[in-house]
């Protein structure tokens, strides 16, 4: 008798115990958030954003949900974690441009170069209705819920070996890395250069020993990148901003409490802020322009100058646009277009 009342009350324990397991794992929330740099809150924007994100949710939240930071690319590339979250295997990424675009392919009307007038232009274009609808769109299309653009280094310049860049004609002859993405490459074969396609790894050494003549890329990636070791020349162009795209799984995101949702979309919002902040802190310091300028022959464009790169560039690139995604893509970029008018910055 004794002994059947203790395998009773074990059992019993044992289902209770499982019921407390379960209900601490339904009281948990856990977001899986990948990233492709350091996690560093002060050495990368998108460590901060991470970083940040992580800080919010948890205190806002009470650790009901939980941010697991996944950096350097433990995930697999930017495409490849973008993948993963559309899965739901993990459950937010924070991605370029580059890494969205095979899922979402009119992230291409955002190349149009020389648009913005300024870095903060650029953010005014993305935290407004263009962004809203961009998001939107990404959504709608990609089944990917967009948190936020965030800031990997602001507006891009172009650094080479040969020569200085004041006008289009300089351009002719050169081979610039590019990223794999047709508007870029239009944009560089626009101007007389050969666009090369290289992998980021390889880039260090295909520009030291001349294979590629320049690249294109925002200030604080120079600087990191060391490329001052193997570039003479940089243009401050400001041609291009290609901000972070932060995307979160679609249904995880609409499944979660109000107020947890509301946590992680304001959390998000702050982690956007600081990328932002940081960005232009870095840019300033001495990780940035400041020990650039000591061993490159910088020169930033005139408005007269970036006038004369816009007039060549841009109808190639709407021509490109309009080519591979027709009508839609017209009114996409005339909106993208519209929304820079209407955001300049003064």
């Amino acid at each position: 008798m004794k002994s059947r009342w203790t395998a009773r009350l074990l059992a019993a324990c044992t289902v209770l115990a499982l019921a407390l397991a379960a209900a601490g794992v339904s009281a948990e929330t856990v977001i899986k958030l990948a990233h492709p740099n350091r996690n560093d809150a002060f050495d990368n924007t998108a460590g901060a954003m991470a970083i940040v994100f992580k800080n919010h949710v948890e205190v806002a939240t009470e650790k009901r949900v939980r941010v697991e930071i996944f950096p350097e690319g433990q995930m697999g590339r930017d495409g490849d974690a973008v993948k993963l979250v559309r899965q739901g295997t993990i459950q937010s990424a924070i991605s370029s441009v580059g890494g969205v675009a095979p899922l979402y392919p009119m992230l291409a009307v955002i190349d149009l170069p020389f648009a913005y007038s300024s870095v903060a232009n650029a953010y005014d274009v993305f935290d407004g209705p263009f962004g809203h609808r961009l998001a939107e769109e990404i959504r709608r299309k990609a089944g990917l819920a967009v948190l936020g653009f965030g800031d990997p280094g602001g507006l891009f310049t172009i650094t080479n070996s040969k020569r200085p860049i004041r006008q289009p004609e300089d351009m002719k002859g050169l081979k610039i890395r590019t990223m794999d993405l047709e508007t870029h490459r239009t944009m560089i074969g626009s101007l007389g250069g050969t666009p090369v396609n290289v992998a980021w790894s390889d880039l260090y050494n295909a520009l030291g020993t001349g294979a590629v003549d320049g690249q294109m890329n925002p200030v604080p990636i120079v600087r990191f990148a060391r490329f001052d070791e193997v570039q003479r020349h940089l243009t401050l162009s400001n041609h291009l901003f290609l901000p972070y795209v932060w995307v979160m799984n679609a249904k995880f995101l609409d499944d979660l409490a109000p107020s947890d949702r509301a946590a992680v979309t304001n959390g998000a919002r702050l982690a956007v802020v600081a990328s932002r902040g940081l960005s232009r802190l870095i840019e300033s310091s001495d990780r940035g322009l400041p020990p650039l300028a000591q061993r490159m022959e910088v020169h930033t464009l005139t408005p007269r100058e970036a006038e004369a790169f816009r007039k060549v560039t841009q109808p190639a690139v709407r021509q490109a646009i309009e080519r591979r995604f027709g009508a839609e893509g017209v009114e996409m970029l005339a909106a993208f277009e519209r929304a820079i008018r209407e955001e300049r910055t003064p």
